[in-house]
C-alpha cells in the first residue's frame, strides 16, 4: 500500500537526518485544537461556519497538488470517501506564547477518513517521532527550488522543508491515500476553545504528574478547561511509558470524550457554544482553498453529522522501535497496510489494542458526584460504562485505539 517504504534506501536520495530541536512541553498544545476541529467536525457543529462568515473569508489559504473544486452551493453532502489531514504546527510565529524556539515542526498529524457511505469515520495518528521517507518538496512557501526526497527522516520535519503539502505528501507516501484536503493549526487558541465547551470530563484511574508541564491530577474525575486542558493534551511523562504512542493513546481518551460530549443534544443546542467554539478554531487555522468555504463546511457537517458514536474510531499507525535511532520509530508496513486496507473498504472493525496508560472496559473511578471544574482542583464525574466497538473485522493488537464510544480512563505513568 505504501508507495514508498523507508526502510531501505531511495534511489532518489540518500539518508538524510537534519539537526531537529527538542520540542518543548508547549509545542504540542496544537492538539486541543486538532481535537476541537474534529469534535466540530464530527458533531454537525460545523454549520456554524455560516454565522462566522467573515472569519471563514479570512483564513489563511494554501494550495495542495490535490485541489479538487469545493462543493457547489446548496451541496448537503461531499460525495464519496474523502480523507482530511490535520497538522499541528509548533511554530511560535505570530503566537501568544513566545520562549524563544524558533523554526516550525509538524508535531501532530492526523487524518480523519470518513468510508463511502458516510457510516465511518477514522482518525489515524502518526507519531511525530515516526521515521519515514519524505518525498521531494517545494519549499515551505511555495518557493520553485524543490527539497531533494530523503529516504528516512523523521515525519516532523517535513513542515519545516516544505509546509503544509509536505506534510500531506509524506502521510500519502506511507499510506498510499489520497489526501485532498488539509488544515494547519497553531495554539493560540488552546484556552479559548477547550474554555469554550465549557470544559471535557475525563477519568484517571491513577494521578498524573509531570512536571515538565506542571501537571498535577489525582485519580479521579475532572473536567479540563483552560490551561489544564492545555497540560493533559502535551503531557508525555506523565502518561504510559513516557513516550510519543503514549501520549497519543492520552490525547485519544480527551477526543473520544470531546466528541461523546459535541454530540450531545445540550452541547449543540447552545449557539454560543457553538459559535465560540467555531470561532476560536478558524482564527488560528490555514486550510487549503478547497476548505476555505462556507458551502464546503456546511456540506462537511451534513455528511458527517449522523455517524454514530460506535462508528467512529481513535487508531494509531502501528509502528515498532528503530533499529539505530534511540527514541525514535519505524512503520510496521503489513499492520499498517492492513490498517489502511480496512479503513478504506469502509468495512466495520474492531480495535483490540489498547494504548500504554489508558484503561477500558468500564474500568473508571466511581463518581464523587462532585461538579467543580479541574481548573480549579475540583472534579467532575462520568457514568462508568462502556461500549466496545462491534465488525466483522479485528485488528491486530499492534493497532492500539479507542471507538468515541468508548469511555476510557487515563491510567498515568504506567512504565518506567
Amino acid at each position: 500500500m505504501a508507495r514508498e517504504k523507508s526502510g531501505s534506501k531511495s534511489t532518489r536520495g540518500g539518508v538524510r537526518h537534519g539537526s531537529l530541536r527538542r520540542s518543548s512541553a508547549w509545542a504540542n498544545a496544537g492538539k486541543v485544537l486538532l481535537t476541537g476541529v474534529l469534535a466540530v467536525v464530527l458533531s454537525g457543529a460545523a454549520v456554524a461556519a455560516y454565522a462566522v462568515w467573515g472569519l471563514v473569508q479570512e483564513v489563511n489559504t494554501i494550495d495542495l497538488p490535490q485541489n479538487p473544486d469545493s462543493v457547489d452551493a446548496g451541496d448537503h453532502n461531499i460525495d464519496g470517501a474523502f480523507s482530511i489531514m490535520l497538522v499541528g504546527s509548533d511554530s511560535r510565529q505570530g503566537q501568544s506564547i513566545d520562549d524563544g524556539e524558533t523554526g516550525e515542526l509538524n508535531d501532530v498529524n492526523l487524518v480523519l477518513h470518513v468510508s463511502e457511505d458516510h457510516k465511518n469515520a477514522t482518525i489515524i495518528s502518526f507519531p511525530r517521532d515516526l521515521m519515514l521517507a519524505i518525498p521531494s518538496c517545494p519549499g515551505p512557501n511555495g518557493e520553485p527550488e524543490y527539497y531533494p526526497a530523503m529516504s528516512e527522516q523523521q515525519l516532523n520535519s517535513a513542515l519545516m522543508y516544505g509546509g503544509l503539502p509536505c506534510a500531506v505528501a509524506t502521510i500519502e507516501n506511507l499510506t498510499g491515500l489520497d489526501i485532498p484536503y488539509a488544515g494547519l493549526i497553531t495554539f493560540d487558541g488552546v484556552i479559548a476553545m477547550s474554555n469554550a465547551i465549557g470544559g471535557v470530563k475525563v477519568c484517571l484511574t491513577e494521578p498524573i504528574f509531570d512536571e515538565k508541564t506542571d501537571l498535577d491530577l489525582a485519580a479521579g474525575n475532572h473536567k479540563l478547561k483552560g490551561k489544564k486542558a492545555l497540560q493533559f493534551l502535551r503531557t508525555r511523562y506523565g502518561v504510559g511509558d513516557g513516550g510519543d504512542k503514549s501520549r497519543i493513546s492520552n490525547q485519544q481518551v480527551f477526543m473520544s470524550a470531546m466528541v461523546r460530549q459535541l454530540q450531545s443534544a445540550e452541547t449543540l443546542s447552545n449557539p454560543v457554544t457553538v459559535y465560540a467554539l467555531a470561532k476560536a478554531g478558524l482564527e488560528n487555522m490555514q486550510l487549503s482553498k478547497n476548505m476555505a468555504d462556507v458551502q464546503f463546511m456546511q456540506a462537511l457537517a451534513g455528511t458527517v453529522k449522523d455517524i454514530d458514536l460506535e462508528r467512529i474510531n481513535f487508531v494509531q499507525y502501528p509502528t515498532s522501535s528503530h533499529p539505530y535511532q534511540s527514541g525514535r520509530l519505524t512503520p510496521n508496513y503489513e499492520a499498517g497496510q492492513m490498517l489502511i486496507e480496512v479503513v478504506e473498504s469502509g468495512e466495520l472493525f474492531t480495535i483490540t489494542g489498547t494504548g500504554t496508560g489508558v484503561v477500558k472496559d468500564g474500568d473508571e473511578p466511581a463518581d464523587d458526584g462532585s461538579d467543580a471544574d479541574t481548573d480549579a482542583e475540583g472534579t467532575e464525574g462520568s457514568d462508568g460504562e462502556s461500549t466496545e466497538s462491534d465488525g466483522p473485522v479485528e485488528l491486530p493488537e499492534s493497532i492500539s485505539g479507542q471507538s468515541a464510544a468508548d469511555k476510557t480512563c487515563s491510567a498515568g505513568r504506567t512504565v518506567y
